[in-house]
């Protein structure tokens, strides 16, 4: 079956961030000239989906508010003979259909994909957060979705975790079948590194089948109250079979400061533009 839907969380706290996500949207937070939200929806596009489903939350009406046509601005730009610019906001104008759904309390990233179950329907649909943007020849979801197109199944997209951050991740017991793709046998989500069954972590990529929907009615909220997708995930497991990928690809944790500067650093060096001046700056700072 073929999966035309994404669906990207964008609801949460942004605590990490504090104080500027006070008022501003952590998703929006700029990496180079892109907000960190772009690069999830631009994913999703690459990667052939046809319709993308933003979970907000109440606050946070300027995320839709940046993804709105902006003929005007265009007009203007064109005016000035600034084309490349006017092209670059063409381009974001006639993104995929872009729907938007309300997380009407922030109850964990399980609850937000709940959000989205009337918009996805009865059909496999893809997960992106946008907290973790990959820098990749191809897109996560294109490899996954490879592996979803073999197995038929749920899939989510894992990397090796250093042993001192495994308890930040949910985490897979794995089968491996094939190279860089597992049967996971188990899903644990935050487990102390003395139990954890591997250090293959999941890292904000999914292709679920919509069968996760009920079972994530029926997880119980875990730490702070909060409905894990991991734990759904390993309630799904009970049903069906879920395989993990380990994409191809360099992942910046960019919903922290050390990795959001992390990412400007590594993708700034590698800009068309500017990457070989930067390079030089940054060669007489140290």
């Amino acid at each position: 079956m073929e999966v035309r839907k994404a669906v990207i969380p964008a609801a949460g706290w942004g605590t990490r961030f504090l104080p500027v996500t006070r008022a501003y949207p952590k998703e929006l937070l700029p990496l180079i000239n892109k907000p960190l939200i772009q690069y999830a929806v631009e994913e999703a596009i690459n990667s052939g989906i046809k319709e993308i489903i933003i979970v907000i939350a109440e606050g946070k009406y300027s995320i839709p508010d940046y993804f709105k046509p902006a003929p005007e601005l265009r007009a203007l730009l064109r005016a000035r003979g600034e084309n490349k610019l006017a092209d670059t906001l063409e381009r974001l104008d006639n993104q995929n259909d872009i729907k938007y759904v309300t997380q009407p309390e922030r109850l964990g990233l399980g609850n937000a994909v709940l959000m989205a179950q009337k918009a996805v329907g009865d059909e496999p649909f893809a997960v992106i957060l946008p907290d973790d943007v990959v820098d990749a020849r191809e897109p996560v979801i294109a490899q996954m979705l490879k592996i979803f197109k073999t197995y038929g199944t749920s899939v989510v997209g894992v990397e090796c975790i250093d042993t001192e951050e495994i308890h930040r991740y949910g985490v897979i017991r794995p089968e491996t079948v094939s190279p860089r793709v597992h049967k996971v046998l188990a899903l644990v989500e935050k487990p102390a590194p003395e139990v954890a069954p591997s250090h293959l972590g999941i890292v904000g990529r999914y292709i679920l089948t919509p069968q996760i929907f009920p079972a994530i009615e029926a997880t119980q909220p875990g730490s702070g109250g909060e409905i894990q997708l991991t734990d759904a995930a390993a309630l799904l497991l009970q049903s069906q079979p879920i395989y993990a990928l380990e994409f191809a690809g360099q992942r910046f944790d960019t919903g922290n400061p050390q990795g959001w500067l992390e990412a400007q650093i590594a993708m700034g060096l590698k800009h068309p533009e500017f990457g070989d001046s930067l390079r030089e700056k940054l060669r007489r700072m140290i």
